[in-house]
């Protein structure tokens, strides 16, 4: 297949430059070099966290163009240049420690080839918590509502979009200020009745206080859903979305585009809430992480 040459000689002029920079910085006085060497700290995002719930950050090597990859059938956010391709794997709560794999495919390979990495166990706390019985108990006519919001939902987070998000601009802003309430992960009992881990992250505010973007993205879905009570969903690129849970209201159609800070609504407590607070959850590639690792520490 013919190559681009012209996006192969830049970057090796690049690291021509590079070296002969370092071969003029050992002419310097031993104080300066010991300043001018000090490499500026990364900003990478999202942190790597190698569990469940967590993201592996793989290395893809150099290709010309962007590789293609998959977990499964599911694509993955693979960001970088020629020198150097990342993919971005959003590692399912329900993953079994262990190794795993992605499917990678460039238009050096000759096919797919393999990508491992390895899931670390990591062990969330439990909650006992006491709601109204009929949000734990379904009645017929709430249990159908539930599946086809189910249904819905999955057509939702199967998004996967372009352009993709840029890689220095992964870094999210805390969509409303607020006391963390409730970690990721945590494993819930309801009424006495274990249930899935808490699948994001639950900051407590004052009903009305207003919830903005963390990042640029597209208003996918809006509505009033049965356990999520009004709820966004934010797409940012690459399969990387966003959710906004129990909201008083909703300040957005489906179709708009935000800007990182711009409002999409209001802190509420519809749905399954026991009291006004934001359920705030990040989707990769089809499986919900930790939006802490989206965060400075």
């Amino acid at each position: 297949m013919p190559t681009d040459h012209s996006t192969l000689i830049q970057p090796l002029l690049n690291r021509r430059a590079a070296l002969l920079g370092t071969v003029g910085l050992l002419a310097l006085p031993a104080s300066q070099l010991a300043a001018a060497a000090t490499p500026p700290a990364p900003d990478v995002w999202p942190n790597a966290l190698q569990v469940p719930g967590g993201v592996a950050r793989l290395s893809l090597g150099p290709a010309a163009a962007r590789p293609v990859a998959h977990a499964g059938e599911v694509p993955l956010l693979v960001l970088g240049d020629v020198i150097e391709w990342t993919a971005l794997v959003g590692i399912p709560l329900s993953a079994s420690p262990g190794r795993a794999s992605i499917t990678v495919k460039t238009t050096e390979d000759s096919g797919p080839r393999q990508v491992g990495y390895t899931v670390a166990p990591k062990r969330y706390t439990e909650q006992r918590l006491k709601v109204a019985p009929g949000t734990v108990d379904l009645s017929p006519e709430n249990e159908a509502r539930y599946e086809r919001e189910r249904a819905h939902q999955a057509t939702v987070m199967a998004t996967f979009s372009e352009p993709l998000p840029q890689a220095k601009a992964l870094r999210m802003r805390v969509p409303v200020p607020g006391r963390r309430s409730s970690s990721f992960g945590l494993r819930r009992v309801f009424n006495g009745q274990a249930r899935n881990p808490h699948s994001g992250m639950d900051i407590a505010a004052s009903t009305g206080t207003a919830i903005v973007a963390p990042l640029p993205g597209r208003v996918i879905d809006t509505g009033d859903y049965f356990f999520n009570g009004n709820t966004v969903w934010l797409d940012h690129g690459g399969g990387l979305l966003s959710m906004y849970c129990h909201l008083s209201d909703i300040g957005v159609a489906t179709g708009d585009v935000l800007k990182t800070g711009e409002r999409l609504g209001a802190v509420g407590a519809t749905g399954r809430a026991t009291g006004p607070h934001l359920h705030w959850g990040v989707m990769l590639n089809r499986a919900m992480v930790d939006p802490a690792l989206f965060l400075p520490a």
